[in-house]
């Protein structure tokens, strides 16, 4: 059977960008096969202390590495306008030719509130989102036949222009979704669909969802890519402080998208209980422990898994992984 990509989730919320670049350099150099990051404008709590601008350095780990590289998420809803994410992304893949995937989302309050625009509800920034993927489906399909486009819509305008950086083949459009309607949408108009960790059965569900969304639509098979947090560390006591300190977002059992400050989820944190974490980041020191539950999402046909160890020790965990756990994985 052939291996599973298993690629380095570059958490810039935790790590300043020449450090996110170096760890994303080393962990390709023990066998991880690619570099995902989202687009954050502060981290979740302030104790993370990082928040760089993602495609700074994601043209620098591309630099440094040959695996892919994507944007687990960026959200040209509200910060950007969906043309200027399409030239963004279309100059990275111009660069580094079919290395370059665009994962996109509907956005968070603590990222996209600076701008001071009203923050919609759910249904309306879901709305936007597909908007959004229509308008850069269109700059991307528009500018590599060599043609002018233009987008008057609910949410979007756009006057004729193109893309005059283009590569020869458009990077994929992926959604950033954890809900089941959602992600069938995704499988109609986009390339398919990004995930955070959950339950395997909800993980199998949203995959269900997304091949249901392509069929319909007669579009080929989605894409199914997946970004698991986990917290390894020597013993099992160490990875549950890693993962209170350095990563409590992770354990929040309620909707996030409308809190706005570092130190609101700071408060928030502090209702954190190791329980809590409980099918949203795994913690333990065994390795196979680790192992089995990744082969587990393998299993359901995920494309490409991204890993994201919670804690500061980066390189001794790519060491253990790429040593214990990623040679044993299969697809």
């Amino acid at each position: 059977m052939a291996s599973l990509p298993v690629g380095y989730a570059a958490m810039l919320e935790q790590f300043a960008p020449a450090e996110a670049v170096a760890l994303a350099a080393y962990a390709e150099s023990r066998g991880f096969t690619g570099v995902s990051a989202s687009d954050h404008f502060q981290p979740w709590v302030p104790a993370q202390g990082q928040s760089s601008f993602v495609w700074s350095v994601l043209t620098a780990a591309a630099e440094r590495t040959t695996g892919d590289v994507g944007t687990a998420v960026t959200a040209p809803t509200f910060r950007w306008h969906p043309a200027v994410v399409a030239q963004a992304s279309a100059t990275l893949a111009a660069m580094y030719p079919g290395r370059h995937w665009l994962g996109i989302g509907s956005g968070e309050a603590l990222n996209e509130h600076v701008v001071g625009q009203y923050w919609p509800e759910a249904p309306e920034r879901i709305n936007r989102m597909f908007e959004a993927v229509e308008l850069i489906s269109k700059l991307f399909h528009g500018s590599r036949a060599g043609r002018d486009v233009k987008h008057s819509g609910t949410y979007f305008r756009m006057e004729s222009t193109r893309l005059w950086t283009m590569p020869e083949v458009p990077p994929p459009i992926l959604v950033a979704t954890a809900g089941p309607v959602t992600a069938r949408r995704a499988g109609r108009f986009a390339d398919g669909l990004v995930t955070v960790g959950a339950p395997v059965e909800k993980v199998a569900s949203l995959f269900g969802r997304v091949e249901d969304g392509a069929r319909e639509a007669g579009r080929p098979a989605p894409a199914k890519v997946l970004q698991l947090h986990l917290s390894w560390a020597p013993t099992d006591e160490e990875a549950l402080a890693a993962a209170l300190t350095e990563w409590p977002n992770g354990g929040m059992r309620f909707p996030r998208s409308d809190i706005r400050s570092p130190y609101e989820f700071e408060q928030l944190a502090k209702l954190v209980r190791p329980e809590d974490f409980e099918g949203r980041v795994l913690i333990s020191a065994d390795p196979d422990v680790h192992r089995a539950a990744i082969q587990r999402y393998a299993d359901l046909g995920a494309d490409r898994i991204y890993l994201h160890n919670v804690g500061r020790n980066q390189r001794e965990w790519i060491d253990v992984f790429a040593r214990d756990v990623l040679p044993k994985l299969v697809r």
